[in-house]
């Protein structure tokens, strides 16, 4: 039942003891690799187009575009520490941006109460599919792409296509359309929760239950670890994040519409897999996450500044979740060998 595993590949202090500078850099390459293609990157784009890249107004658009990614990337990153996907994050968010402000401008709900609103229902939405997963036994990526298309047939049949556009309030649209330090809030929203969820997942007894259970859950229960009870808490949490990334965008655009929000699952989920990728090889966890949107962000800013086409990003994006979900392979095949 597991769609993906979670073992940690990062040498260890007794594995580095000893090693001789050039086998220690290579041992330590699959670790930081990535971090240093990132830089690389920065570098290269800023020597090619020095005009129009190392600039603030470039790096406020990176920051704007792509933090709602992120922190969809982050929402997708939870149920993987435990083996699991969760697919509702780029169909949920469709749905949670049109009600963010359908509730505001058709009902006349004020916007604080709007907002408590969605991530309710945001969270119960999680909880269903923890109920379909690990009650049900059905499979992850089928549960969670089952709901995701009951929730886009929600928001197209609410909408009928059309926009909602209405005047919002001006504190629903500071929520994402601040300015601090003279970057978009959206990225310090993104700091914040990777702070948050680094903490809990490497410095609690719930990171490590989770990530047992993303190892081996049979091994998990035998340990005494609630299974059931943990995955379906990150769903729950999951959920909770999407609601509140699409509360995010609907402040953001100041419109709701079916067309938005199904471009962000697969630069959310190739965040997410790189992410398993660097850091802590062969395990998804929050910094490599934030390292595989920044790569996507960089290589896609600096290519379409050289002109690409429209069709640029999705190329770009399918085929970085094809070397990320290739290497985390390739890393879990050397971890059952050892």
């Amino acid at each position: 039942m597991n769609s993906i595993k979670s073992n940690a590949l990062e040498p260890t202090r007794a594995e580095m003891r000893g090693l001789p500078p050039g086998q220690a850099a290579m041992r330590l390459l699959p670790v930081y690799g990535l971090p240093i293609l990132t830089l690389a990157l920065i570098l290269l784009f800023a020597i090619l187009l020095p005009r129009t890249f190392p600039t603030l107004l470039n790096l406020r658009s990176i920051v704007s575009d792509k933090s709602i990614i992120a922190l969809l990337a982050l929402a997708a990153m939870i149920p993987m520490t435990a083996g699991k996907i969760d697919l509702t994050v780029g169909y949920g968010i469709v749905l949670w941006h049109i009600l963010a402000i359908s509730l505001q401008t058709a009902f006349g709900i004020p916007w604080p109460v709007a907002v408590l609103i969605v991530l309710a229902l945001g969270a119960l939405v999680g909880l269903l599919n923890g109920l379909l997963v690990e009650v049900a036994q059905i499979d992850s990526f089928i549960a969670t792409l089952g709901m995701g298309t009951v929730l886009y047939a929600l928001a197209l049949w609410y909408t009928g296509g059309r926009q909602v556009v209405a005047p919002l309030p001006e504190g629903f649209l500071a929520l994402n359309g601040t300015m601090v330090f003279g970057l978009p809030i959206g990225g310090f929203y993104v700091l914040a929760l990777a702070v948050f969820l680094w903490l809990v997942l490497e410095y609690t007894p719930v990171g490590r239950y989770l990530y047992a259970i993303g190892a081996n859950p049979k091994a998990a229960a035998l340990n005494g670890i609630p299974v059931r009870r943990f995955t379906m808490a990150t769903f729950v949490a999951s959920g909770f994040l999407t609601a509140l990334t699409g509360v995010l965008l609907a402040s953001k655009l100041r419109i709701g519409q079916a067309s938005v929000g199904l471009e962000y699952l697969l630069p959310a989920l190739v965040g997410a897999f790189l992410g398993s990728t660097t850091i802590k090889p062969g395990r998804v966890n929050v910094w490599g996450t934030v390292v595989g949107v920044i790569v996507l962000a960089v290589g896609i800013s600096g290519i379409q500044q050289f002109g690409g086409s429209f069709y640029v990003e999705p190329l770009f994006n399918g085929m970085t979740l094809l070397v990320a979900i290739g290497i985390a392979a390739y890393a879990q095949r050397r971890r059952g060998a050892k």
